[in-house]
């Protein structure tokens, strides 16, 4: 028979049992709550940067419209066509990075040489082992076939969930590369590598290098990316030092580029050249309390084709993205 000492222990033992479930429970649901709040803000956040990022692009487009009329605090015109390519807008919430990217600063996708598409894989890094096979991806995607048979690569797109066929035709959007056999989305869209202090270091990918609107003749030298040029024979030091030269100030005319006359034949492709196709790419950041800016980026981008002064506007919205992947 239990003495009344023992039935209090046992009683005393059970409520100190309950008071650690209760209170694990309460931690549990504190952190539940702490973190629903936290991931709530961070969603405000990015919806407040994704309308600021929104705004920018809407701005850009009124600069274009109003070209050298239209001059900020410096007198100088916000927009100068072919001179103007990377614009920070301040606004009393955050700070908005804005970029005018002509797409005849990219290789055209659907007439690029093989050699250049080739060099173009080994300048993003792609294992030299693999360039052949991805190359061949894109001609095949890109090109006929004999009445209208299947190729190796239908084969292998055939045996995929959901399955396809590649289109055996001009791309239509630059997207499509992602469907060839042997494209990553980090080939595609680029990557980061961190270097020694730890901070991000941005690799471009194809989306930054090829288009649809892409060029045959001239590459526009103030976007054109170093893989592009080194693509096209411009050595790997010269395409660095012009990406440094641009970097002080955008290259204004033709002669600026004497210097590297001797850097590769591929310097014949490099021009000042305005381009009727364009994209505009926005990315925010918000303003915090103490005037830092916040770590985290939206972006949003355009593509827009100029129409003319005849036209009101005069320009058209082709494709929309609200959340592109971004190298900064």
């Amino acid at each position: 028979m239990k003495t009344p000492t023992t039935n209090k222990g046992a009683a005393l033992l059970a409520v100190l049992w309950l008071a650690a479930a209760l209170s694990a429970i309460a931690f549990t649901l504190a952190n539940s709550v702490r973190g629903e709040i936290e991931r709530s803000s961070t969603d405000a956040d990015g919806l407040k940067a994704y309308y600021l990022a929104e705004g920018a692009i809407d701005r850009m487009l009124v600069y274009i419209e109003l070209g050298p009329a239209f001059v900020g605090p410096d007198g100088k015109p916000r927009f100068q066509q072919g001179i103007t390519r990377v614009l920070r807008m301040d606004f009393p919430t955050g700070v908005v990075r804005a970029e005018y990217i002509p797409e005849n600063s990219k290789l055209n996708v659907n007439l690029a040489m093989p050699p250049e598409l080739a060099t173009l894989m080994l300048a993003l890094g792609v294992n030299p082992n693999q360039v052949p096979a991805i190359v061949a991806g894109i001609l095949d995607w890109r090109g006929g076939t004999p009445g209208g048979s299947f190729s190796e690569f239908d084969q292998y797109y055939l045996s995929l969930t959901p399955s396809f066929r590649a289109r055996h035709a001009s791309l239509q959007e630059i997207e499509e590369l992602l469907l060839v056999r042997g494209i990553t989305p980090d080939l595609f869209y680029g990557s980061y590598t961190r270097d020694a202090d730890g901070r991000l270091i941005p690799h471009a990918g194809l989306r930054d290098c090829l288009s649809v609107y892409g060029s045959v003749g001239v590459l526009d030298v103030n976007n054109v990316t170093p893989e592009v040029m080194v693509a096209v024979g411009v050595t790997p030091d010269t395409a660095a030092a012009i990406v440094a030269l641009r970097k002080i100030a955008p290259i204004a005319n033709v002669a600026q580029l004497a210097p590297f006359n001797n850097g590769g034949r591929g310097m014949a492709r490099l021009g000042m050249t305005n381009g009727s196709i364009l994209t505009l790419r926005a990315t925010a950041q918000l303003r915090l309390p103490n005037g830092q800016l916040s770590d985290l980026h939206r972006t949003v981008s355009a593509m827009v084709k100029l129409l003319g002064p005849d036209w009101n506007p005069p320009f058209h919205i082709m494709r929309w993205y609200d959340n592109p992947s971004i190298l900064q």
